[in-house]
């Protein structure tokens, strides 16, 4: 019974800003239309995609940082895990992809 209260507490927090929602929001406050500025946020979101493919990182200044790096594959065995051995599969090399936010944006909230 713990955990679906638990679900019920996260599912009452405030709904994130939909793509639309934050074209309306610049659109309002930098005064272009709101179909400039959904273009503006596609195409942010495509140098995002290709500097962090090509470099690794981008930065999206006062805002966040986006990270990736190579996670490399594990072999198949047993290990030790709280005391017990278990069998574990073996797993592919993947990329990861983290966002980290700005000092700025901490030290604000």
């Amino acid at each position: 019974m713990a955990p679906m209260k638990a679900m019920k507490a996260v599912k009452a927090q405030a709904k994130t800003m939909t793509k639309g929602a934050l074209a309306e929001a610049l659109a309002t406050e930098t005064g272009l239309k709101k179909s400039e500025c959904n273009k503006v946020v596609e195409s942010l979101a495509k140098v995002a995609t290709t500097q962090v493919k090509s470099a690794g990182k981008f930065v999206l200044p006062g805002l966040c940082m986006i990270k990736s790096r190579q996670k490399p594959a594990t072999k198949a065995g047993k290990r030790m895990a709280f005391g017990k051995e278990i069998s574990c599969k073996a797993q592919p090399a993947k990329t990861i992809v983290k966002a980290f936010p700005v000092s700025a944006l901490k030290n604000s909230i």
